[in-house]
């Protein structure tokens, strides 16, 4: 069945890990034109938890995420996702892992503009192998869940921002991932669309054994947070969580 998305889920985040990376380091390019995106980051995010990851633009948030989310190789340190190490799997077997680990939801939605939107919700399931029919009739539920029933035949150019988004988070739970990713998923809506999005992944990450991490720029939804990891020049500056990140949360209102 589809993790249920309805209020009653809520749950108190539990403290065991979902992520924990240490001393990442990821370089671009060489000689001179080589640039350092992670100095030794270190981060970790745990089971039930809703997670933002905040800092100004190039500071290494989306680089940190892509290799958590096992999308990026990385030069040194060590990641591990759920008790699985990354860093001892081959590139096979890490794309294996996130198949079936990991849900993408993003900032332009990059939906499928030919599918209808049971069918892009549907793709997370046929690419780990489950049947058409069994995929598109999951796919239909979690629509349901998300507030669009009755519109499983439609394409994603006849749904609003907001309506495309919430697509979005039904494909990225569809098979029922422990890990996710989240890249500014509110920034390009409007504040009431934005906090509706918001609500759908505040209960998606109560889910037993799932975390949710969002990469944002956005303050709107900092108090959303369980925990604020702050980035700044390629590492972690702060974990923020209780007091201090009422009042972080507070300090951008």
């Amino acid at each position: 069945m589809p993790a249920d998305l309805s209020p009653t889920t809520v749950a108190r985040p539990a403290t065991e890990l979902a992520v924990r990376a240490s001393g990442v380091v990821k370089a671009f390019g060489v000689g001179d034109a080589r640039t350092v995106a992670l100095k030794g980051a270190d981060f970790s995010a745990r089971q039930g938890e809703l997670h933002l990851v905040v800092g100004p633009s190039g500071c290494g948030k989306t680089t940190l995420l892509s290799v958590v989310a096992g999308t990026l190789d990385w030069d040194e340190g060590r990641v591990d996702v759920f008790g699985t190490s990354l860093d001892g799997l081959k590139r096979s077997a890490i794309t294996d892992f996130r198949r079936r680990n990991v849900g993408f939801i993003f900032q332009q939605f990059n939906l499928i503009p030919t599918l209808n939107l049971t069918e892009n919700v549907s793709v997370p399931l046929l690419l780990n192998g489950r049947g058409r029919k069994v995929a598109e009739s999951k796919a239909q539920e979690l629509l349901k869940r998300v507030g669009l029933g009755g519109k499983e035949t439609k394409r994603p150019t006849q749904l609003s921002g907001g309506q495309q988004q919430r697509v979005a988070i039904a494909r990225a739970l569809v098979h029922e991932p422990r890990l996710v990713i989240c890249d500014e998923p509110t920034s390009a809506l409007d504040s009431e669309t934005g906090h509706q999005i918001m609500d759908l992944l505040a209960t998606a990450a109560r889910a037993p054994g799932r975390c949710v991490v969002i990469v944002t720029h956005d303050p709107r939804i900092y108090g959303y947070a369980d925990r604020i990891t702050q980035m700044e020049d390629g590492r972690v500056r702060a974990v923020l969580e209780g007091e201090p990140l009422q009042r972080f949360v507070q300090s951008t209102h």
